[in-house]
């Protein structure tokens, strides 16, 4: 589906904003759906620098599946998560020569600056946080913009392997529908800055706005 840039902001692309980085959380679906390699050439193809966040995909649904089998409390399922998380760095790090696994900020910014694609492994970082909660309502989703913020990212793209509306979206109505977390919408509050939904068939759209002077994004604006 091919969507609209627009400018996310009114002020021109300067030298401060090219060293902001953007941050692409690409859902665990994605990883396993036959656009990965699209996507992948997008994020590849950016002048900018980019940390990407792998969902947990197949694996957190596994973890999902043994915490209701085996009834494991939420702090050991939040920490499994988290390193299925970690082993979806692994494998889109491992797919693309460029890309590197970062597990702290310092990691993350080193990368950047040596021209790398980021890829988090958020296990470091978050395992042991207590502002953050260990339970199902915090997922890769609501990470991402936990991430963007401490990085002083510009924006945040969310890459799901739906369609995507044309228009703006309420973060209410996205968690309430299931298609990101319970915590998003509060999160998405704290980050303050601009963050957008990305679905099937938007790689060159999204590519193209990476490459545009001006502050540009594309998506369904996450309001």
């Amino acid at each position: 589906m091919s969507g609209q840039a627009f400018p996310a902001d009114n002020h021109e692309w300067g030298v401060a904003d090219r060293l902001r980085p953007i941050v692409a959380k690409l859902g665990g679906s994605v990883v396993r759906s036959p656009e990965l390699q699209a996507w992948l050439d997008a994020i590849a193809s950016s002048p900018r620098p980019i940390v990407v966040v792998p969902g947990g995909g197949a694996l957190a649904d596994e973890v999902r599946a043994c915490q209701r089998q085996l009834g494991l409390d939420d702090g050991a399922a939040h920490r499994m998560a988290l390193l299925a998380m970690d082993q979806l760095a692994w494998a889109v790090a491992g797919l693309r020569l460029g890309f590197e696994v970062g597990d702290t900020e310092e990691a993350l910014r080193g990368s950047l600056e040596q021209g790398h694609v980021a890829v988090w492994a958020p296990f470091t970082l978050v395992a042991n946080r207590r502002d953050i909660p260990q339970s199902w309502t915090v997922t890769s989703d609501s990470l991402a913009l936990w991430l963007a913020h401490r990085l002083g990212a510009e924006r945040c793209y969310v890459i799901k392997s739906m369609p995507r509306p044309r228009a703006a979206l309420s973060a209410e109505q996205l968690a309430r529908d299931g298609v990101v977390d319970a915590a998003f919408p509060g999160m998405l509050r704290d980050a303050g800055l601009p963050t957008f939904l990305l679905g099937r068939g938007d790689q060159a759209d999204f590519a193209a706005s990476l490459a545009l002077p001006g502050g540009w994004a594309c998506g369904a604006r996450i309001d």
